[in-house]
């Protein structure tokens, strides 16, 4: 029997958002600034409605300029992914990994009871779940 470990323990408890109004270059600069691989879309109640990767970006960037299909403002609604897989505070990290693994995500949003994003569960944060369980000590010391 496995042991159960909650994403709240390991998730990213104030993640980088923005929200579909937000201009593209603005969330470029934070996920620039953070140095992350994306970030979530929220409503004004911090309700997940989408996701915006730095691919999304490159690909709004590459479309409104090198292809001059830019009209006016670029913002995040207009090119994030709006399906959005979130998960529980209390779900089981090991659980949301291989769900992880199986869509091609790198990150998670984490809801609470009322679907306000509370948190974000990153690959990253797995591994040091991952490090600080399972993983002999020695592979993680300098050498």
């Amino acid at each position: 029997m496995k042991n159960l470990v909650d994403v709240n323990s390991y998730m990213v408890k104030r993640p980088v958002v923005v929200t579909p109004e937000t201009e593209l270059f603005e969330a470029i600069h934070k996920i620039l600034r953070h140095k992350l691989s994306g970030v979530t879309v929220v409503d004004e109640n911090r309700h997940p409605v989408g996701m915006l990767s730095e691919l999304d970006c490159l690909g709004a960037i590459l479309s409104g300029t090198y292809y001059g299909d830019e009209h006016g403002t670029i913002i995040v609604g207009d090119h994030m992914a709006r399906e959005v897989e979130c998960v529980h505070s209390h779900a089981d990290v090991i659980d949301v990994a291989q769900s992880m693994l199986d869509h091609k995500h790198r990150r998670r949003p984490v809801v609470n009871d009322h679907n306000q994003v509370v948190g974000q569960l990153t690959c990253r944060a797995i591994l040091k779940c991952i490090k600080d369980f399972d993983v002999p000590k020695r592979w993680f010391e300098g050498g």
